[in-house]
């Protein structure tokens, strides 16, 4: 069984500027594409069969070559090195990345990443140098709040915060920009409704464009996935031996909706072994399971999110931030303030 993190999930959001952009993978045979803008990447400093005998030999450990193409132009590439670490397993690394000159500076490379808070530094980047953070766990009026601490060098900390809005729902940063609020609404004892919020606060979030994505991957009326169990999610070898680690296309939901029906309707948690990092897991069944006591014994009011003081709680505080380790608390509330009052729209709180 795969455990996908939130924090690796990559999604992609396209302005009206950006409708024509398409993201796709280069094979060992046609790797050549990319030696023009490698050559501008490396400024001229190696020959065009250096870099390409460097390239094809990289493919034979674990490498993938990520490309950008505007109206069918090949403006950008990234590398992806996969590898298995024995803290998390599978997993997989942007390496160099690099933009055309003349489109430079218009947001596309921010497809391939996002940096954290306000620096220059990727967040692959802190993510892979400090993969141990620490976890602390607090209850809230609206269920959890969870903050990663990764504790760099020279006295600083990042700080991720997400929260589990209790009791199905939870609201991640994507970028410094947006986050999203996942809410999994329970229809009867096997399956639920997936409701997805996307809050920006910056650019208005295209609409139309995201509805077209999903429509892509949905039916309508019932907006059932087109890729399922029944059809063993489109899985094809030939594409997993050539193009993607999964074989199941690109869309990061499609991966998440394998891993978690693959476990089957019904999961015996008993049988789990929880460690550390899972923290906010035990947490949050404690949460759920003192709720169902509570239900079952008719202390209605016990219940968490079910007085009249619900339907005042604003926020909660979902962000990134890098700030000194002495006060990455209130560095962090600070962060989510001054982002709040520079929202074109009114996101006070």
């Amino acid at each position: 069984m795969w455990v996908i993190s939130a924090e690796m999930v990559l999604i992609c959001i396209f302005d009206k500027a950006m409708q024509n952009l398409e993201f796709t993978y280069l094979s060992k045979n046609n790797i050549a594409q990319i030696v023009p803008l490698m050559q501008d990447f490396t400024s001229n400093k190696y020959s065009d069969k250096v870099l390409l005998d460097r390239l094809k030999a990289m493919f034979a450990y674990d490498y993938d070559c990520a490309v950008i193409l505007l109206d069918n132009q090949l403006i950008g590439f990234c590398g992806l090195w996969y590898q298995t670490r024995h803290y998390s397993g599978k997993s997989c690394e942007l390496d160099h990345f690099y933009i055309d000159e003349p489109f430079q500076g218009k947001g596309y490379g921010k497809q391939f990443r996002d940096t954290a808070a306000n620096t220059d530094i990727p967040m692959t980047k802190i993510l892979r140098e400090y993969p141990r953070p620490e976890i602390l766990v607090n209850e809230t009026e609206y269920g959890l709040k969870i903050t990663a601490l990764r504790h760099m060098k020279n006295g600083l900390t990042h700080v991720r915060v997400t929260n589990q809005i209790f009791p199905q729902a939870i609201c991640i940063p994507m970028s410094r920009e947006m986050t999203i609020t996942q809410w999994h609404v329970p229809i009867d004892n096997e399956n639920c409704y997936w409701y997805s919020v996307f809050t920006s606060f910056d650019k208005p979030v295209n609409k139309r464009l995201m509805r077209e994505q999903r429509l892509q991957e949905h039916t309508v009326p019932d907006y059932a996935p087109r890729k399922n169990a029944e059809n063993n999610y489109n899985y094809d070898p030939r594409e997993q031996k050539f193009e993607t680690y999964t074989g199941m296309g690109l869309d990061i939901n499609v991966h998440d909706q394998w891993a978690v029906e693959g476990m089957g309707p019904i999961q015996d948690r008993t049988q789990e072994h929880l460690g550390r990092s899972d923290v906010a897991i035990i947490r949050y069944r404690r949460m759920l399971r003192q709720a169902i006591a509570d239900l079952l014994s008719h202390k209605l009011d016990q219940l968490p999110m079910k007085d009249y003081a619900t339907g005042k709680i604003k926020g909660p505080l979902s962000n990134d931030a890098i700030t000194k380790t002495s006060n990455w608390e209130k560095a962090s509330q600070a962060a989510d303030f001054d982002r709040r009052n520079l929202c074109p729209w009114d996101a006070s709180i």
